[in-house]
Formats: structure tokens, sequence, C-alpha cells
């Protein structure tokens, strides 16, 4: 399987995350919201071309801390937040059992 879809994903979040908030378009969604639906994406998008669901759910969590740290570190217009970090995970975390679910419920029809 090809990871370009998994790879412009994890790009397209990273300028995202540390795009100043001053540039960005005002949204009406919870940000948590946004940030679980996010790695929820980046997460089934991992876990088509590797296919291990823990390492995916570690990396995809992590790869959000990380995002958390530049945000705090790098930006002037945004914070990292735990809180975020949360809800990365749980994204992450639903993205991985939601592509479980289907790799078996797909199994089982065959």
């Amino acid at each position: 399987m090809t990871f370009m879809p998994a790879v412009l994903l994890t790009a397209g979040i990273a300028i995202l995350s540390l795009t100043e908030s001053t540039h960005m378009p005002a949204v009406s969604v919870s940000d948590k919201l946004m940030h679980g639906v996010m790695y929820l994406l980046l997460a089934v998008s991992w876990m088509i071309p590797v296919r291990r669901p823990v390492w995916v759910c570690v990396a995809v969590t992590l790869y959000g801390g990380l995002l958390e740290l530049l945000q705090y570190a790098c930006t002037l217009t945004r914070s990292g937040e735990w809180i975020d970090l949360f809800a990365d995970f749980l994204g992450a975390l639903l993205g991985v059992l939601l592509m479980i679910l289907f790799q078996r419920v797909y199994k089982m029809s065959k």
C-alpha cells in the first residue's frame, strides 16, 4: 500500500497546527472535536499501509504531542495544551479501533 495519503495528511495537520491563529479562518466547531477528528483520520490513514494498531496509536499520539510542544515553543498565537493532546489520543484510539472493526467485518464477509 502507498504511504502518500498518510504522509500528506500528516504534513497538512502540521501546517494547520503551526500556522499562527491570526492567519486562520474562524471556525464554529469545538477545538477539541477538531483535534479528535483530525487524529482519527490520521490514524485511519496510517492503519491502511502500516496495519499495526498499537504502533499507529502510539505514533499518532506522540506526533500530536510533538505538535503541541512546537505550538508552545514556536508560535506566538497558539499554545500547547494537555487537553488537546488527550483529544488527539482519543481520536487516534477511535481511528485504530474503527479500522480493526472494519478489517474484522471485511474478513467475515469474504
